[in-house]
Parts: structure tokens; sequence; C-alpha cells
């Protein structure tokens, strides 16, 4: 069951956007890996960010937040959508997911909180 969508925004400079939305848009941050990705939440609104490079802004990458990212895994895993580097993960941020391309190269990630 799919349950929400997070866009991730691409910034060419990663304290001045995490500024904008923290300080002009009245965000919070939720959390900041290596400076060059972050989550972001006002209400029930919740943004990524992630520094990207000049010929990276031309695409969109969207977050899915799922029930179960394994299942959805197995379903997609024979269908041949996935690139050579997509595998399920536990990430540093506290998610499990994984993540791949549509046809047009925007970035689709599935994940689910590792804590309630």
């Amino acid at each position: 069951m799919l349950l929400q969508v997070q866009p991730i925004l691409g910034t060419r400079d990663f304290a001045r956007g995490v500024a904008f939305y923290t300080e002009l848009l009245g965000f919070n941050l939720l959390f900041s890996h290596n400076s060059n990705y972050a989550g972001f939440r006002r209400d029930h609104v919740e943004l990524h960010m992630q520094f990207q490079y000049e010929h990276e802004m031309q695409t969109t990458r969207l977050r899915f937040f799922v029930d179960d990212p394994d299942a959805l895994f197995a379903e997609f895993k024979p269908l041949d959508v996935f690139h050579d580097r997509t595998c399920l993960a536990d990430t540093p941020w506290g998610t499990r997911e994984f993540s791949f391309y549509d046809r047009d190269g925007n970035g689709l990630t599935f994940y689910r909180h590792l804590r309630p």
C-alpha cells in the first residue's frame, strides 16, 4: 500500500538551501546527513533536499512512504526496472529503502522508517 510521497529537491548550495527552508519558510530540520542530504517538516508536509551538480538539476526524485518496501522490492525485481546498483537496504538516516529510475530518468525511492 502506498502511503505518501515526498519530493527530493535539488540544491546547488546545501547550506543556503537549508537556511531558506528553515529560516524563511518555517520548516523544521528533521535530519541532515554529510552536508548533502536533509529532511524538513512543516505541519504534515515533509520535504527532502539533496546537493546536486548542475547536470543533475533537470530530473525529479520522488520518495514514496510505503508499509512494506521488502514486498515492493520483490514485486518490482522481476520487471527489469532496476539499475545495476539497486538494492534494498537500511540507511544511516533511519529508513529501509530501495531506489531506481523511471524510463525518463526520474528517481523513485520506496521506503519505510526503521523506528515507529
